[in-house]
């Protein structure tokens, strides 16, 4: 079994997100210890933002049909959609950032998002082709957003998180929440608690390896 183990927020090892990631690969390694881990820091190896010269794997496959530029963005872009498609087990870290992920976040999933390779468009409407993955979204927030109908439509991050993998075909996202953690210390605690107990649930929960090599 293959985890790719994502963090995204850049704040070091001050990050809430970062300590659930660790957390959640830590519990999952315990109980699939024969688990194989790669790991991409994407504060420090940010993928450049989607540009005109990164849609070039829409082009003809011919080398001679690109430019330099739209060969090496279309490099970055296959090795990180090879990479997350070797994976079995996905473990993203996603701090909110202004009510929605970070921007360094967006530009991986923006290079994984690739007709062809994790979707497909069909005369039926579009077919993810990344089912049988198992996502586990380390989300931290400073306030509380998913109490109230009006925090939750504030907040475009756990939404959009199981939109994009959804629309990739994942049905298995499960969500890890470590929110109110800048309303004081009784707060942060409760986070962190409430957090730690459900990733211990979550990152136990049952695998298939079967249905994700059938995908």
């Amino acid at each position: 079994m293959k985890l790719l183990h994502v963090d995204s927020s850049i704040n070091g090892s001050n990050s809430v997100s970062r300590k659930l990631t660790k957390d959640t690969v830590a519990q999952w390694l315990n109980d699939n210890p024969d688990t194989q881990v790669d790991y991409l820091d994407l504060a420090e190896e940010t993928p450049s933002h989607f540009s005109r010269d990164a849609m070039g794997f829409r082009l003809p496959p011919s080398n001679e049909t690109l430019t330099e530029a739209q060969r090496r963005e279309n490099a970055l872009s296959e090795a990180l959609v090879s990479q997350f498609m070797a994976a079995d087990v996905i473990v993203v870290g996603a701090p909110l950032y202004n009510f929605s992920i970070p921007s360094q976040l967006k530009s991986w999933i923006d290079r994984l998002a690739q007709a062809g390779r994790t979707f497909k468009y069909t005369e039926n409407g579009p077919v993810g082709l990344a089912a049988g993955k198992t996502v586990i979204a380390a989300l931290s927030r400073g306030g509380v957003y998913s109490s109230s109908e009006a925090g939750r439509a504030m907040e475009h991050q756990e939404t959009y998180l199981k939109t994009v993998f959804g629309f990739f075909g994942i049905t298995d996202i499960r969500i890890v929440r470590a929110e109110g953690t800048d309303l004081g210390a009784d707060s942060r605690a409760q986070a962190f608690q409430t957090a730690d107990e459900c990733i211990k649930t979550l990152a136990s929960r049952s695998f298939n390896p079967e249905t994700a090599q059938a995908a």
